[in-house]
C-alpha cells in the first residue's frame, strides 16, 4: 500500500502527568493515508496511555490530535479501537456486536456479511460470543472495528492473548483488510517481529524513568515490500536497532 503525502493523523505535543509523574512529554508525530504504524518501546513508557489520549478517552491528557485536519476533543466514529481482549458484549450474537455501533440489534445489515467473509468467519451470524474460539473472537473484533469504516484504527496489542499460528493468520487478516479498506493503522505492539512483519514505520518510544518522561526516540520507515522475510539481514539489523533503543535506560 502507497501512503499518501497529505497526513490523516496528526498528534502535536500529547503529554500525560499522573500526579507529580510525566510518563511521556510533547509526544508529536504525524500518519499518511492508508500507513501502518506500530508503536514499541519498553514496559511502563505508555504506550497504551498514548493510544488511548489519541483515541479520546483520556480527557486528562495534554496537547492536540487531530484527524483530518479537525481537531478532536473526545471520541469519534472515524477513530476505531481494537483492544488487547475481543470485549465482545456476551448477550449479543456475532452479528449484532459487530454492528453495535448502529445500534444494539442491527446484526442484519449487509455490511455484517461482508466484513464476516473478509475475516475468514461465515457460518457464526447467529452464534453468541461463548461459543468462539479466542481467534475466532478476535476476527468478529476486527470486523467490528471496521464496520463504522473508520479513518485511522488504533489497535493495542490485539494479538498478543492467543497463540502463534492464530496471530500469524490474524496478521494477514489484517493486513488483506487495511488494504482492502484504505484504512490507516496504529498498533501497539510488544512484539518486534510483528511490528516488522506488518509495519510501514515504528515508532519507539523512549523508557520511562521517575524524572525523565519517555518521548518518540526513533521514527523508524520499513521499505522492504510484503510479504516480508523476517530472516533477512536488512531484518536483523531493524530488530537490532530497536532492543538497543529500548534497553537504554535514562541518564
Amino acid at each position: 500500500m502507497t501512503a499518501s503525502s497529505t497526513p490523516l493523523l496528526q498528534v502535536r505535543s500529547l503529554t500525560r502527568r499522573f500526579g507529580t509523574r510525566t510518563v511521556f512529554e510533547r509526544v508529536s508525530f504525524e500518519l499518511a493515508r492508508g500507513e501502518i504504524v506500530s508503536l514499541v518501546g519498553p514496559s511502563g513508557c505508555g504506550k497504551s496511555t498514548l493510544l488511548r489520549a489519541i483515541a479520546g478517552l483520556d480527557p486528562q491528557s495534554e496537547g492536540a490530535v487531530l484527524l483530518e485536519r479537525q481537531l478532536q476533543r473526545g471520541p469519534s466514529d472515524r477513530i476505531g479501537m481494537i483492544f488487547q481482549e475481543p470485549r465482545l458484549l456476551p448477550w449479543l450474537s456475532v452479528a449484532d456486536n459487530i454492528a453495535f455501533a448502529a445500534g444494539p440489534h442491527r446484526g442484519h445489515d449487509p455490511r455484517v456479511d461482508a466484513l464476516l467473509a473478509e475475516v475468514g468467519l461465515t457460518n457464526v451470524h447467529d452464534v453468541l460470543p461463548k461459543q468462539l474460539s479466542g481467534g475466532m473472537a478476535q476476527r468478529v473484533a476486527l470486523a467490528r472495528g471496521l464496520f463504522a469504516e473508520p479513518a485511522l484504527l488504533l489497535l493495542d496489542e490485539p494479538f498478543s492473548a492467543i497463540d502463534a499460528i492464530t496471530r500469524s493468520r490474524l496478521q494477514r487478516v489484517l493486513l488483506a483488510l487495511a488494504d482492502a479498506h484504505g484504512t490507516t493503522a496504529l498498533l501497539v505492539t510488544h512484539d518486534l517481529d510483528e511490528a516488522l512483519h506488518l509495519s510501514d514505520r515504528i515508532l519507539l518510544l523512549s523508557p520511562a524513568g521517575e524524572d525523565r518522561p519517555s518521548h518518540i526516540a526513533h521514527d523508524i520507515r520499513i521499505d522492504a515490500p510484503r510479504p516480508r522475510d523476517l530472516r533477512d539481514p536488512a531484518m536483523d539489523a531493524l530488530r537490532d536497532a530497536l532492543l538497543d533503543g529500548m534497553s537504554v535506560g535514562p541518564n
